[in-house]
């Protein structure tokens, strides 16, 4: 019994290696979708996006590539991880201080401030002993040292401005230093974390409400 248990294991974590290894992130694959130009034009049909290059593609009757320069904004439906995703062509320097249009997915916003992050594509380099945690994340994937994960830079856009957070406390209360003695209290009163998505979002959807 014990052998049949560490063979199904050892099989269930193949799988997963053979998934991530044969290019099923978001990025990978094409999703039902729709492209929104500058110039107002909306494109319907299957969409597959690169944030590294700041391209997004249309599927039709052939594949048409759109710079972030030539499009406002773009919408997918993910299957995988279920939902509408929206991403919006932004300002911002990458590189230097040149700014160039940049593609942010937009995961919650408000009057105030907007929390966006960019994903990419990283090697899962966390331990995993004996006793180490056996449940799948779906959105950074089984913790298999070696094993291809998705990741996220995370950004806020406060009064025009484009911040990138590094996800630390002190950074975070300093982007939201008008109101962060109530935030404060709000994320110890809640157990939020200033470095887990789902709090972020949180977070931030309760600093948009504070008047």
């Amino acid at each position: 019994m014990k052998n049949t248990c560490l063979v199904a294991i050892f099989i269930f974590f193949l799988s997963i290696v053979s998934t991530a290894q044969n290019g099923n992130f978001p990025s990978q694959v094409w999703h039902k979708g729709q492209i929104v130009t500058v110039s107002g034009q909306v494109y319907q049909g299957m969409v597959k996006y690169d944030l590294d290059n700041n391209i997004v593609q249309l599927q039709q009757n052939g594949v048409e590539t759109f710079g972030a320069s030539n499009v406002l904004q773009f919408e997918i439906y993910d299957e995988q991880y279920g939902g509408i995703r929206n991403f919006f062509s932004l300002p911002y320097p990458i590189a230097g201080d040149y700014e160039t249009p940049v593609f942010f997915e937009i995961l919650t916003e408000g009057t105030d401030i907007v929390l966006m992050c960019r994903e990419f594509i990283t090697t899962d380099n966390r331990g995993m002993g004996m006793y180490g945690p056996m449940a799948m994340n779906p959105l950074w994937g089984p913790p298999i040292a070696g094993v291809y994960k998705l990741a996220f830079n995370y950004y806020f856009l406060k009064d025009g401005k484009i911040q990138r957070y590094a996800q630390k406390k002190k950074e975070l209360l300093d982007i939201l230093g008008d109101r962060s003695d109530e935030v404060e209290l709000y994320m110890r009163k809640n157990r939020l974390s200033h470095d887990k998505r789902g709090d972020l979002l949180r977070i931030t959807a309760y600093y948009n409400q504070i008047r």
